[in-house]
């Protein structure tokens, strides 16, 4: 299948990490009210009356309401609302669009970002290390992640190198009537 007329070659150079760190936190604001209302309409559905009823079920319902957004986002155009604030694009290596079952890989992939410090946090308790403490290994991780993407020439996250995805820096084309888009 070739590649849309508005892909760009994969020479394309990554967005600067600042800018993918600003983006990531735009998303995670924007995930928050998307999360609250998944929540709702989970407690709704399922009739709880506390927090820790169903709660299983409840993060299961939320981790799927996550991938079905990053999925079809980057499936339906290789952008989330927060990318297209940004101007960030996800395509396949080769400058190509990202298909579902790529999508599902990287999403999946992602959680890299967050597993291991979770993980860690978890087995020594937050009691133990309390807030501060918790918010330190979280971030410290994070961010420390996010640099190891210098250590690569081509200055991608190791997960995008993994399922054959980059990021690109994108500026929309613009159409014969002036818009960009095909928008005025």
């Amino acid at each position: 299948m070739p590649a849309p007329a508005d892909a760009r070659p994969a020479a394309t150079p990554a967005p600067s990490l600042r800018r993918r760190i600003a983006c990531l936190l735009y998303e995670s604001t924007l995930l928050f009210g998307v999360l609250m209302i998944a929540a709702l309409v989970f407690s709704i559905i399922a009739g709880q009356r506390h927090a820790l009823y169903a709660r299983g079920f409840a993060m299961a319902f939320l981790f799927a309401v996550l991938g079905l957004y990053f999925v079809y986002s980057w499936s339906r155009g290789g952008q989330t609302l927060a990318m297209q604030t940004w101007r960030i694009r996800l395509v396949r290596a080769d400058g190509g669009p990202v298909g579902q079952s790529q999508a599902l890989v990287r999403y999946m992939a992602g959680w890299i970002w967050l597993l291991p410090p979770l993980g860690l946090v978890a087995a020594n308790g937050v009691s133990k290390i309390g807030i501060g403490g918790t918010v330190a290994i979280i971030m410290g991780w994070v961010l420390g992640y996010a640099l190891t993407s210098r250590a690569r020439p081509d200055r991608q996250f190791w997960h995008d190198a993994m399922c054959g995805t980059r990021l690109i820096h994108w500026v929309p084309q613009r159409d014969d009537a002036g818009g960009r888009d095909g928008r005025r």
